[in-house]
C-alpha cells in the first residue's frame, strides 16, 4: 500500500509516519461505465487514481458536458469537501479502475497533518472552481447560441423547401413559354437558321449559369461594340438589349452571322427574343443558386449543431470540417481566403462529441483567418496514423512569435486586440480535444507555416482507457 502512495505526485514529499495517516482510507474498483458518484449527491470522499481513469461530467441545461479526465497518479474530489457543497459533477469508470478513497475526517487530518499536501490541494481547488465557471459560463452561451440556431434553421427550413419547389415550377413554366415564343420567329428563319440561333442561346446559357468577371473597362467596350452593331443595323432601343447579351457571352461576330441569315426585318424581332430568354434564364439560374445556397447553410446548421442527435456517437470527421467551412465561408470569401483541402480517402469513422469537434475546427480555422488577414491560403489534411485520425489546419500567416508559443492554450491569453477575442478559444479547443476526447493538440508555427496538428483516437474511449489500464497493471505488476 505504501508503495502505491508513494507513486502519486501529491504524496511524493511525504515522509512514512505521514503516509501512514493515509492507510485508513477505502480500495474501490470499479467496471468500465460505473458510477463513482453522482452529480448532486452528498460529498463524503476524496480520491485518487490508482489504476484506470474516472471521467467527470456535469450536466448544464440537460447536456451532459465533460469536465476532466482524472487518469493514474491523479486526484479529485477536494473542490465539494472544501466548499461544503454537493458533488458538482458525476464520476464515471472509465475501463478498469481502482481508486482510493479518504473519507472525509481522513480528508481533513491528512490537510492538517501535510502542510505539502494542504498547500498542493488548496491551489487545484482554485484553478478546478476557476475553470468549472469558466466553462459553465461558456456551455450556457453555446447553448443559448445552439437553440437559437436550431430555432431559425427550423423556421428557414420550410420556406426553403417552397422556394426550391417554386423554382423548379418556374424551370418547366419558362421552357413552356420558350417554346410558345419561339413560333413566333419560326416564320423568319429556315430550318438551318432556327438551329444556329438555338446553338447560340444553349451556349449562352450555359455562359450565364457559370459567369466570368470582366475588368470593367473590357465590359465597357464590348457593351460599346455591340450597341454600335445594332445602332448600324437599325435594331431599335438595342441598347436595352446589350447587358445581358454581353454577360451570356454573345458578340459581333455572332451577331455577323445572324444578321447574314435574318432579313432586317426579323432581326429585331429575333435579337429581342433571345435576350428576353437569356435575361428569364439568367434570373432563374439566380434564383435556384440562392435558394441552393440557403439550402446548403440550413443544412450545414443543423448537421453543424447535431440537433436531434445523441452527443456521442460515431463521427465521419471531413462531414464536420465541411459544414465549418460552409458556416465560415462568408468571412473566407470576404478576406479573399483559399481553401485547400487534402483529405485522406476512406478516414475511419470515430466515437466522438461531434458538435464539441466542429467548435474545435471552428475556433482553428476562424483564427487562421483572422492570421491571415487579406488574402492567404488556409490547408486543412487529414490521415490515418497509427491507431489515431489526425487533422492540420495550416496557413502560411506571419506566424506566432515563438516566445508565446508555450501560452496559446492557456485560459484568457490573447494577441488581439482589446475586444477582439476573449483568449478561450484555444483552450476550449484544448480542453475539447485532450479532455473530451482523450487526444492531443499542438501547435508548430514559424514566418509562412502555421500549423494546428489534432490527434483523435479511433478506438472508443473504452477500449483506449481499458489498455492505458492494463499497461498501467503490467509496470506496477513489474
Amino acid at each position: 500500500m505504501l508503495e502505491l502512495l508513494h507513486k502519486i505526485p501529491l504524496f511524493k514529499n511525504l515522509t512514512e509516519n505521514q503516509l501512514m495517516c493515509l492507510m485508513n482510507g477505502t480500495h474501490i474498483r470499479l467496471n468500465p461505465g460505473d458510477l463513482l458518484f453522482k452529480q448532486g449527491e452528498p460529498a463524503k470522499c476524496f480520491y485518487v487514481v490508482f489504476e484506470g481513469a474516472i471521467r467527470l461530467t456535469r450536466e448544464i441545461s440537460n447536456q451532459e458536458v465533460v469536465l476532466a479526465t482524472y487518469e493514474a497518479g491523479t486526484f479529485f474530489g477536494e473542490v465539494p469537501l472544501l466548499a461544503g457543497t454537493l458533488h458538482l459533477a458525476s464520476g464515471q469508470a472509465v475501463g478498469q479502475c481502482h481508486v482510493y478513497c479518504l473519507h472525509e475526517e481522513e480528508f481533513w487530518q491528512m490537510l492538517m497533518f501535510c502542510p505539502s499536501v494542504r498547500q498542493a490541494v488548496l491551489g487545484f481547488m482554485a484553478n478546478r472552481m476557476q475553470e468549472l465557471q469558466m466553462l459553465s459560463q461558456q456551455h450556457d452561451k453555446l447553448i443559448s447560441l445552439g437553440t437559437l440556431a436550431a430555432g431559425l434553421a427550423h423556421e428557414l427550413g420550410n420556406p426553403t423547401a417552397a422556394a426550391r419547389r417554386a423554382t423548379g415550377q418556374l424551370h418547366d413554366t419558362v421552357n413552356i413559354l420558350h417554346n410558345l415564343s419561339l413560333e413566333s420567329i419560326k416564320q423568319h428563319l429556315t430550318p438551318d437558321q432556327l438551329e444556329y440561333l438555338l446553338e447560340i442561346k444553349r451556349k449562352a446559357i450555359e455562359q450565364t449559369a457559370q459567369p466570368g468577371e470582366f475588368d470593367p473597362s473590357v465590359q465597357m467596350d464590348l457593351e460599346d461594340e455591340l450597341t454600335d452593331w445594332l445602332e448600324t443595323h437599325g435594331v431599335a432601343d438595342g441598347w436595352k438589349l446589350v447587358p445581358t447579351l454581353v454577360a451570356a457571352g454573345v458578340n459581333t461576330q455572332q451577331l455577323e452571322v445572324i444578321g447574314k441569315q435574318v432579313s432586317a426585318n426579323g432581326l429585331s424581332g429575333v435579337l429581342t427574343w433571345l435576350e428576353a430568354t437569356l435575361a428569364v434564364a439568367s434570373v432563374v439560374n439566380v434564383l435556384d443558386q440562392g435558394v441552393t445556397r440557403i439550402s446548403e447553410l440550413v443544412n450545414a446548421v443543423k448537421a453543424y449543431s447535431y440537433m436531434d442527435q445523441s452527443p456521442l456517437k460515431e463521427v465521419v470527421v471531413h462531414e464536420g470540417i465541411e459544414n465549418t467551412l460552409t458556416i465560415l465561408s462568408y468571412k473566407l470569401r470576404k478576406h479573399r481566403i483559399q481553401v485547400i483541402r487534402e483529405y485522406e480517402q476512406n478516414l475511419p469513422t470515430i466515437e466522438a462529441y461531434g458538435s464539441a469537434l466542429n467548435q474545435v475546427w471552428t475556433n482553428l480555422i476562424d483564427n487562421a483567418i483572422d492570421a491571415l488577414g487579406e488574402g492567404g491560403t488556409i490547408w486543412v489534411r487529414t490521415f490515418s496514423q497509427k491507431d489515431c485520425i489526425m487533422v492540420e489546419i495550416v496557413d502560411n500567416g506571419p506566424g506566432i512569435p515563438p516566445e508565446i508559443q508555450s501560452r496559446i492554450f492557456d485560459p484568457f491569453f490573447t494577441t488581439k486586440g482589446i475586444g477582439a477575442g476573449t483568449g478561450l478559444g484555444l483552450e476550449i479547443a484544448y480542453r475539447i480535444v485532450v479532455g473530451q476526447h482523450s487526444g492531443d493538440i499542438r501547435c508548430f508555427s514559424k514566418p509562412g507555416d502555421t500549423r494546428f496538428q489534432i490527434g483523435l483516437p479511433i478506438r472508443s474511449f473504452q477500449e483506449m482507457n481499458r489498455s492505458k489500464s492494463e499497461a498501467a497493471l503490467s509496470e506496477a505488476s513489474a
